[in-house]
């Protein structure tokens, strides 16, 4: 059967676009960040036959709940703004096997290359966000600026963190009720540090890596990229606000964000506010 061009898909296309616009945002620096994006079957099927497997290689970790699923992926030291021109370079789409134990090379790094280094934090956050959210799609890790800055000058407890958060901005407690999670500074690409990322999506869909950046997840690409462009906003404000030498003179309130949440039909993480 004749497939149609991958390179048209709609996942491709989004692919694309989203590395674009985080290059485009300063987030993506050199080959800075990653994205991984849960595909169906039935969106693959008309561009790819997924039982023609290229190459398959041993996982950093087996996730056995992923057995299966097909992932597009961005390639370790690929460049985001590349993969606009040039998706079979920079994009690799992977298939999990049976056992859960190794990934299949479908389609995509034609010019050499692995999945991104931070494929272990990748795959077991999807796992987790799968058992919580079943209509959970995209994981993606960037380089967000004001985020990165506010690790450097803010108490790192989580709840502290994301009620400040949440002060900024009056849609911040909307978009993200469940709040931050943060993963005190660890080394990039580590196993470890996938475990302690995935242990924290077990509650939320946000985790800031200290001095690092922040893992976003999301149902589509519009909703993990809209999430994390909200905290990103948030902590810019904080970051402005708090950098003024008369210091803050006033926020959203406790009592303002629980009318809020109220209004909006939310409910915030237990334990903030």
């Amino acid at each position: 059967m004749i497939k149609h061009n991958i390179e048209t898909a709609p996942f491709i296309r989004e692919m694309c676009d989203i590395t674009y616009k985080l290059w485009q945002k300063g987030w993506a620096e050199r080959n800075g960040g990653n994205i991984s994006y849960l595909l169906k079957e039935e969106e693959v099927a008309p561009y790819l036959d997924t039982s023609k497997i290229i190459s398959e290689s041993v996982m950093p970790i087996p996730i056995p709940e992923l057995k299966n699923r097909i992932f597009l992926v961005s390639g370790s030291g690929k460049y985001f703004r590349n993969a606009i021109t040039n998706p079979a370079d920079t994009l690799v789409i992977i298939k999990i096997s049976d056992d859960g134990t190794k990934y299949q090379k479908l389609w995509g790094l034609i010019n050499g290359g692995n999945p991104t280094s931070e494929l272990a934090s990748h795959l077991k956050c999807h796992a987790t966000r799968l058992s919580v959210d079943p209509e959970h799609r995209v994981i993606f890790h960037t380089h967000a600026t004001s985020t990165i800055a506010m690790t450097f000058v803010h108490d790192l407890d989580e709840s502290k963190f994301t009620k400040t958060l949440w002060q900024q901005i009056t849609e911040c407690l909307i978009v993200f009720p469940d709040g931050v999670s943060i993963v005190p500074w660890m080394i990039a690409g580590t196993v470890e540090l996938g475990w302690e990322s995935a242990r924290r999506m077990e509650y939320c869909r946000v985790v800031i890596w200290a001095h690092h950046g922040i893992m976003g997840a999301g149902t589509s690409m519009d909703d993990a990229f809209g999430l994390v462009e909200t905290v990103d906003k948030a902590a810019d404000i904080y970051l402005q606000s708090a950098s003024v030498t008369t210091g803050i003179k006033q926020s959203i309130t406790t009592e303002q964000l629980k009318s809020l949440a109220k209004a909006f039909n939310v409910v915030p993480r237990e334990g903030i506010l």
